[in-house]
């Protein structure tokens, strides 16, 4: 199944429902096309909601580094939400939970990315 991609907003989080494969065909470049979209729209709070996303390769994890990257030069965040049990395996194996904010709660997610910035804030 290809990359599918679906954005939803709540308070002013843009929310990027991904389904299918983050891989080294179309997936990387959904996922690289979604973010740059919310970017220019000048949607910094992206969080990325990989409930549905069945499998994922190394093409796939470097694009979601590069997505970080790119979100944190906009001076924005980029968080996932929901790992699939093979991606929660692969974070795992990868280390990837010490540079990435992971939930599994969407509303939780959703109050993180205001709780961070009061606390840039103060």
């Amino acid at each position: 199944m290809s990359m599918k991609i679906r954005f939803r907003q709540a308070n002013g989080v843009t929310i990027v429902d991904c389904m299918g494969r983050i891989d080294h065909s179309v997936g990387t470049v959904v996922l690289r096309d979604a973010v740059r979209e919310a970017l220019s729209n000048g949607q910094t709070k992206i969080l990325l909601n990989l409930g549905e996303v069945d499998y994922i390769d190394s093409s796939g994890i470097a694009e979601l580094v590069g997505a970080f990257m790119a979100v944190r030069r906009e001076g924005g965040a980029l968080k996932l939400l929901n790992l699939s049990e093979k991606v929660h395996d692969v974070f795992q194996v990868t280390r990837l939970y010490t540079v990435f904010d992971v939930r599994d709660n969407e509303a939780g997610a959703i109050k993180s990315f205001n709780a961070d910035a009061a606390a840039n804030a103060a």
